[in-house]
């Protein structure tokens, strides 16, 4: 296991080890920056539970095809919460055409059920939480939830399924180094980084952790914040504005994406509603990520 982030791996990791990368160029090798922009690709979702029509499951993924969406994201079965029998999903997602990519399982304990349930999906990830324990030991907090982590990698490997981290706003995990640093120490290629872009603004900038996380960063999840909204009307308030209108610098997201070689999913996790409502969403996502 890693105790610790080489600083030298750490900067190449980071995609700030870039001097050694740069004279090929200019003997007529094709550029470090058109490299990364050949390797640039978005594919876009939106959750599952955000579409509001009252229709079948074959339906409601017909109607996010219709607006644009290539995907969707389920939470996991294991959370009780109104979702389609995983089977149904999954013959509805061949039928129509609509992946389901991922699986959310927030913090739930049975890691490996989720990961069974992404299998039938044909999805390629679930989503984990790592909770704070505000009333006991930070370190003992951060070495127990690695090793709850670190017991289903044997089977997150076995079965080709990324368990991805999300930064959320639990106070844990809420710097990208100390992200980084708890990926790196699991010392697994199918555990790395959910990166919600809206998520980190609170407390920093969206391209300063794409600039750490780097390739660590699997998949992306897309929504807004404003910062003079947060403060004039209170925290949460800030993430009720159009995707676009906020604080968020989207031309640096956008050339951080492109300097690490992204290619993965963004998945919207907004207010949902109608097809028009997801109809919207989808144009707005087009626009921040120039798709």
């Amino acid at each position: 296991m890693k105790s610790q982030i080489n600083r030298r791996g750490f900067l190449q990791k980071s995609g700030l080890f870039l001097a050694s990368t740069a004279v090929p160029a200019l003997f007529g090798h094709p550029s470090l920056a058109n490299a990364q922009e050949s390797r640039y690709h978005i594919r876009k979702a939106v959750g599952f539970m955000m579409i509001k029509e009252d229709l079948s499951v074959e339906d409601k993924l017909r109607l996010v095809k219709d607006v644009g969406f290539e995907g969707v994201e389920t939470p996991t079965h294991l959370l009780g919460k109104k979702t389609p029998e995983p089977r149904v999903l999954a013959r509805a997602s061949e039928k129509v055409g609509v992946r389901v990519h991922g699986v959310v399982n927030a913090s739930h304990h049975d890691l490996t059920g989720a990961i069974d349930e992404a299998v039938l999906y044909g999805a390629t990830s679930v989503l984990y939480i790592v909770r704070p324990d505000p009333k006991g030991s930070f370190i003992e907090n951060y070495r127990r939830t690695q090793a709850t982590i670190r017991r289903a990698i044997p089977y997150a490997e076995k079965k080709r399924i990324h368990i991805l981290i999300e930064n959320v706003w639990n106070t844990f995990l809420i710097e990208p180094l100390t992200m980084a640093r708890y990926i790196d120490e699991l010392d697994s290629p199918y555990v790395k980084a959910y990166f919600d872009v809206g998520n980190v603004v609170r407390w920093g900038f969206p391209q300063h952790w794409i600039e750490v996380l780097a390739e660590r960063t699997v998949k992306i999840h897309i929504k807004e914040y404003d910062l003079k909204v947060a403060m004039n009307e209170g925290m949460g308030k800030g993430f009720a504005v159009p995707i676009g209108q906020g604080s968020i610098d989207w031309k640096r997201v956008r050339e951080e994406l492109k300097k690490i070689g992204y290619r993965g999913w963004a998945t919207a996790e907004v207010n949902g509603g109608d097809r028009r409502r997801l109809a919207e969403i989808s144009q707005q996502m087009d626009r921040v990520l120039d798709l």
